[in-house]
């Protein structure tokens, strides 16, 4: 299952520090995992939000809660935006997102990284909140009877429903992605 750290991370600090208000798009990511039952077992899902109006901007699931999950998901998010950089990414303590490979990866993408504190749930609660809403919204009491089909679902649910259709009261009722839509053509970003 998951590896609990043993030790607050010094050298990865709170930069984030709660200012869950951002400015514009591609300027702070969160990232967290949680785990969702499939196929008589547990299935993780890694997902990347982008801060900014809490769109879901990458995702990724394994039969592992590893580094290659946490990777795979900001690979998504990496290409499906455009491969911006100076992106501040923040998450908390696991062991994944303080991994070699991952911090490697930040690197490469010219990202900063931030860790919420150790045990400090609030300090990454829009990720909470988003997981709260697909396991309480979305995801069936008894799980999925395939791996292949929460993953189809809960890809759906993400990227259509949480992005395109769910109004949200952040964005003043607007869905997520309708909203950033508007920004850029007020703009004129593409």
């Amino acid at each position: 299952m998951y590896k609990k750290t043993t030790v607050e991370r010094p050298d990865i600090p709170n930069v984030l520090d709660r200012k869950f208000t951002v400015a514009a798009p591609n300027k702070v990511w969160c990232g967290d995992i949680t785990y969702i039952w499939a196929e008589g077992r547990w299935s993780y899902l890694a997902v990347v939000l982008d801060l900014y109006n809490r769109r879901v901007v990458g995702w990724a699931m394994s039969a592992k809660p590893d580094t290659e999950l946490v990777v795979k998901a900001l690979d998504r998010a990496y290409e499906m935006r455009g491969r911006p950089q100076g992106v501040l990414f923040h998450s908390d303590q696991g062991s994944q997102y303080g991994s070699r490979d991952f911090r490697q990866r930040l690197w490469r993408y010219r990202m900063i990284q931030s860790m919420s504190r150790k045990g400090n749930c609030y300090d990454n609660s829009p990720m909470e909140r988003l997981f709260r809403s697909l396991k309480t919204e979305w995801v069936p009491t008894v799980g999925y009877m395939t791996t292949a089909l929460a993953e189809q679902d809960i890809g759906g649910y993400l990227m259509q429903r949480y992005n395109w259709i769910r109004p949200r009261q952040h964005n003043g009722f607007v869905p997520l992605a309708v909203a950033e839509e508007k920004l850029n053509s007020v703009s004129g970003n593409c």
